[in-house]
């Protein structure tokens, strides 16, 4: 009996020691079994001094609950270090074992821009540069002024951290990234890159691997099967130049005239010649007979 009480003890001493179960999504979703709660983690987003910046605090109480770093419930058959991010709920997942992930609120693109399909880290980097593409400038033409990019800093348009994503090994310029707008997490804000509070992408650049798998879900919510990116922008017309016929040249002043030129050709007054009135003869009349 004694034995027996000595491996009861160890082994509840053992489940102790274990992280809490996970239950299983069949139970879940038959309701036999609730699934855990959310965990928010504690101290996300007091300030943080990385290398030469600082960045500030994020007031949590403007920052809606379900868009802050937490641990969740998440049924998934992806492997461990893939990101689903879900664009209808404006959210990011991190799996962190079975049925596990790290949740992280986001912005993503917004009307025009949105895409879905699946992609890989490539590339990482330490407070980026960020270039604008033509067709940004184009449309905001303030922006010309980082046509050679914008070093990287606190008011980067990429924030601390940028993931980059490439499908079949082609660029199309899709970011994981920060943010100085931390206010725009949860909306449809961007033009198509992902959008994260600062401290949240450090944290997931530090666990995120090269090569790792990222999923872009459609905008239902199902699983993509291929890769849908926007529709292009309508190029602008260009427009019509207005034929502009070349000036004549001003004719020079006439040079004035000799007055004794001008007296030699003007034209002669010819004054007709009195006429002697012609006189008819009387002539008269023969007598005629009574």
């Amino acid at each position: 009996m004694r034995l027996n009480g000595l491996k009861l003890i160890a082994t509840l001493a053992a489940l102790a020691a274990l992280p809490a179960c996970v239950p299983d999504p069949a139970l879940v979703a038959s309701g036999a079994v609730k699934a855990p709660e959310p965990k928010l983690v504690p101290n996300a987003y007091v300030a943080k001094k990385d290398g030469a910046f600082t960045i500030p605090a994020i007031p949590t109480e403007k920052v809606p609950t379900q868009y802050q770093r937490q641990e969740v419930y998440f049924p998934s058959e992806d492997a461990v270090g893939t990101i689903i991010i879900n664009p209808a709920q404006r959210t990011l997942h991190l799996v962190t074992g079975k049925n596990k992930a790290l949740r992280y609120g986001i912005a993503v693109g917004k009307s025009g821009f949105e895409w879905s399909g699946e992609a890989l880290i490539t590339e990482a980097k330490h407070w980026p540069t960020w270039t604008p593409p033509k067709e940004m400038i184009e449309r905001k033409p303030s922006l010309a002024q980082w046509a050679k990019g914008q070093p990287g800093g606190l008011t980067n348009p990429l924030g601390a951290r940028a993931l980059y994503l490439t499908t079949n090994g082609v660029d199309y310029g899709y970011r994981i990234h920060g943010t100085p707008e931390w206010n725009s997490i949860g909306s449809n804000a961007s033009s198509g890159c992902i959008r994260m509070i600062n401290q949240d992408v450090i944290d997931l650049f530090e666990r995120a691997q090269i090569g790792a798998k990222v999923v872009v879900l459609n905008r239902d919510g199902s699983r993509p099967t291929k890769l849908t990116l926007p529709p292009p922008a309508p190029k602008k017309p260009k427009p019509v130049e207005a034929v502009v016929e070349p000036a004549l040249p001003d004719l020079p002043a006439p040079p004035p005239l000799d007055p004794a030129l001008m007296a030699s050709t003007a034209p002669a007054v010819v004054t007709p010649a009195a006429t002697t009135p012609v006189v008819m003869p009387e002539v008269e009349e023969p007598a005629t007979d009574n």
